[in-house]
């Protein structure tokens, strides 16, 4: 099987700040994980590069068009890159072959007489870049994401209906529950569809917008900024409205986008709409997750200048540890709060689960083993107990979840909750007394293999958050094998030779 897994394409007028890292590093987790199911993966992230943010940020600039796309899509890039994000495809909007698809779009939805010009008067919020209603907006009148009132605007422009199509939807969600992820999302889409729909305005005159894809139907006029957005999830894997599209369908099947909630009603409304003119089924999931929350509880926006900066965290912490708590923090239910302090938090508690674990045992039989793991044990019923729980739990997580937040939210979890046991049982059963009497030689010997059996065990299922760590781990373990889905307890080489190395979670300070 092949899936295919995008983000959303992110805005360049401003720095990448962590929102856009968890979404990419989610993607590449979820990449990670179906990889070590046997799934082949087609993974897409980039960069938004039209729309009137971006045009005002390239004039207050002062450089070249094509310099500060290149500028700005590379600071999103270059960020994914150290993340060690193994992305497929880097999209950038602002190439020839994502414009043709724009076009052959446009072209292809005007051609069925779905496209029509009136003028319209609204509420324009520039953060957005979307027209609003009046009960979009907070008590203040403001845009509760960008908390500043929309304009008014009056102008001719070219919309696309969607009203037509609002019943479609409402009966696609109710006999699709796993559409949208988590599934109280597609309660809000369906709150969304309870009002008769707007058209949609697809068009931005060049007087106001001249940064976008040309209108193939009217020069005057650019695409909208969504509009040509959200074409990238078609034109990354070569759709095209008449030829062979039997690669793209073999990806497009089982495609699954992931998206913010401030995104919802522009990937669950719009999106589909859209697709549906185009003779396209919907993504087979939407995979939503909540807001991070910044200095005051308020979502981060560049905008409001509340953002947490990647690079920063990256060099306090380390990349892994830092993909692995992004992960296991955001909440399945609400949004979630960030800051230096929970980050601290969130290390220690790898570093005491598994490091500090993994450098006792192994410092441990360095001592009296001369790091060869012990062979021909012979291990208790609380030893293969352990071992048992640890690998069937893993193992039922790769072979039944999907890819999902409630996924990786349990993995993640699990791994922890597995590195706690491990601890638990290694203090209990006091190894380091049991080395001093060569009576208990034996029970030494089972406690100690089934502790490196174990770690071998978490490593093996932390390896999408942390693929360099877990293979450390492995490798300290003398196991040179790319972990896989296949969880085996008491499968660790007996005889093998460990090597203590330099500390997984170095001390913060």
């Amino acid at each position: 099987m092949k899936k295919y897994i995008t983000t959303p394409i992110y805005y360049i007028n401003g720095a990448p700040h962590i929102g856009h890292a968890y979404t990419t590093i989610l993607g590449d987790v979820l990449k990670k994980f179906e990889t070590m199911r046997g799934t082949e993966v087609f993974y897409t992230t980039g960069t938004d590069e039209h729309g009137q943010k971006n045009q005002s940020s390239q004039q207050e600039s002062g450089l070249e068009l094509k310099d500060f796309l290149k500028m700005r899509s590379d600071n999103f890039r270059n960020l994914f890159d150290k993340m060690d994000i193994d992305y497929d495809f880097f999209v950038r909007t602002s190439t020839d072959e994502h414009k043709a698809v724009v076009t052959d779009a446009l072209n292809y939805i005007f051609n069925k007489g779905l496209v029509k010009k009136k003028s319209y008067e609204g509420l324009y919020c520039e953060g957005c870049e979307q027209f609003k209603k009046p009960s979009d907006l907070d008590e203040h009148g403001n845009c509760p994401d960008h908390q500043k009132a929309p304009k008014l605007i009056t102008e001719e422009n070219y919309f696309f209906p969607l009203e037509e199509h609002r019943q479609w939807l409402i009966d696609y969600i109710n006999t699709h529950p796993d559409w949208i992820k988590p599934a109280r999302y597609a309660k809000e889409v369906l709150g969304m569809l309870k009002e008769p729909l707007d058209d949609l305005c697809i068009s931005r005159p060049k007087s106001r917008v001249w940064l976008g894809v040309e209108l193939p139907f009217d020069k005057d006029f650019v695409t909208y900024i969504w509009f040509d957005a959200l074409i990238n999830y078609i034109s990354s894997i070569g759709w095209k409205s008449d030829g062979d599209n039997t690669a793209f369908n073999a990806l497009w099947e089982h495609s699954t986008h992931l998206l913010a909630k401030d995104i919802l009603k522009t990937h669950a409304v719009y999106w589909p709409i859209m697709l549906k003119a185009l003779g396209i089924n919907p993504p087979e999931h939407l995979i939503v997750h909540g807001y991070w929350l910044g200095e005051g509880g308020i979502k981060m926006s560049k905008s409001l200048g509340n953002v947490v900066d990647p690079y920063e965290v990256m060099d306090l912490m380390g990349i892994e540890p830092l993909r692995f708590y992004l992960c296991n923090a955001m909440s399945l239910t609400n949004d979630s709060q960030i800051s230096v302090d929970l980050l601290k938090q969130g290390y220690k508690v790898l570093a005491n689960n598994i490091g500090n674990l993994q450098m006792r045992v192994l410092k441990m039989i360095a001592k009296s083993t001369g790091g060869k793991v012990p062979a021909n044990v012979s291990l208790a019923a609380e030893d293969k107990a352990l071992l048992e729980g640890i690998a069937n739990t893993f193992d039922r997580i790769y072979k039944y979840g999907d890819s999902s937040l409630e996924t990786v939210s349990e993995l993640s979890n699990e791994i922890l909750k597995a590195g706690g046991d491990v601890n638990a049982y290694f203090a209990a059963n006091e190894p380091w007394v049991l080395a001093k009497d060569e009576s208990k030689r034996q029970r030494y010997e089972a406690v100690i293999y089934t502790t490196l059996d174990a770690l071998r065990l978490i490593a093996a299922a932390a390896y999408p958050f942390m693929p360099v760590i877990s293979g450390k781990i492995l490798a300290s373990l003398g196991c040179s094998a790319k972990p896989s889905a296949a969880f085996k307890p008491c499968d660790l080489p007996e005889g093998g030779q460990t090597v203590v190395g330099a500390p997984l979670f170095p001390f913060l300070g």
